[in-house]
């Protein structure tokens, strides 16, 4: 498939020394890669950060791109970095619009799975601080884990990704990305639940990152997986806080008791896209090309400051 299907990062510089690839991390129904990288003398007891790659894209590429080896040094935790191969799809998509790679125990969802446990395994990492974050059709996929398998994470960050089942919603990926689909909140809630029936909770929370120019992901799909997760959590759907954050507009929606469910940026005329504010500075980080966009604002450092990483 074309666009998110196709058109989403291309590979970046070489991701640092320690990246390394894992292999017989589980029966991987799926048939991915996976690479991880850990800080030199990462401590046990840490956190662990799965990010997803969008399409053409690798997973070193997107590790650095995005800026979550740097911060993973900086702040220390774990990385994990699943890898599409081409096999699976020919542009290295995670297939998020498949319905066999979308369900607990199938496909890419379990091979991702299986991957956090042995990471968790081999680092003694904390299987409480565990989070998933992708862009794109690796968004997508963030959403796919946060609905199949909400026990293994605390929270998800999305960048430019669309809702759990939105194809299905739509009856085509592409009127997902293109249009959305015509869903009440209690509907996209629905099908989150129906994805592990009878889970008494807690949720995932989510941050989620959307350019107002994005024309391969279109900005209402920020706005659905909004009223998916808020209806998720238990939360309304108004905004307990509307502010800017580097001059952008963000928002913040608690649940019923006080606890943030969601949080939202709206990038202000950019398009398709990961956000990066490249640099040194205290609130910096990523590298910028293409679909990984200089904004001022790094996207993987507000969701790690979110999810109490920093």
């Amino acid at each position: 498939m074309a666009a998110l299907i196709a058109t989403v990062l291309t590979p970046g510089r070489a991701a640092a020394a320690s990246l390394r690839e894992v292999t017989g991390f589980g029966s991987n129904p799926g048939a991915l890669r996976m690479y991880r990288y850990v800080p030199d003398a990462l401590p046990a007891g840490r956190p662990v950060v799965v990010a997803l790659h969008g399409c053409t894209q690798n997973a070193a590429g997107y590790g650095t791109g995005s800026g979550w080896t740097q911060l993973a040094d900086r702040w220390g935790f774990s990385v994990v970095l699943p890898q599409q191969q081409s096999a699976n799809n020919a542009t290295s998509c995670f297939n998020w619009f498949q319905t066999g790679d979308i369900a607990r125990g199938q496909g890419e969802a379990a091979s991702v799975a299986q991957m956090v446990d042995r990471q968790l395994a081999d680092a003694a990492g904390d299987a409480s601080r565990v989070y998933v974050t992708g862009l794109s059709a690796g968004g997508a996929m963030t959403a796919v884990m946060m609905a199949a398998y909400p026990e293994k994470f605390a929270a998800g960050g999305i960048a430019a990704g669309l809702p759990y089942g939105c194809a299905q919603a739509a009856g085509s990926p592409y009127v997902c990305m293109y249009v959305g689909a015509t869903q009440s909140a209690q509907q996209w809630g629905d099908r989150v639940r129906a994805a592990r029936p009878g889970y008494p909770g807690p949720w995932p929370t989510l941050v989620a990152f959307q350019g107002t120019a994005d024309y391969t992901v279109k900005p209402v799909n920020m706005t659905d997986l909004t009223r998916q997760w808020t209806a998720v959590r238990g939360a309304d759907q108004v905004a307990d806080v509307s502010d800017s954050v580097a001059g952008y507009p963000h928002q913040v929606f608690r649940d019923p008791a006080g606890r943030t469910a969601v949080e939202t940026y709206s990038i202000t005329g950019m398009g398709h896209g990961q956000p990066v504010d490249p640099g040194s500075g205290a609130e910096q980080c990523g590298t910028a090309g293409a679909y990984v966009l200089d904004v001022n604002l790094c996207a993987a450092y507000r969701m790690g400051r979110a999810w109490g990483l920093g």
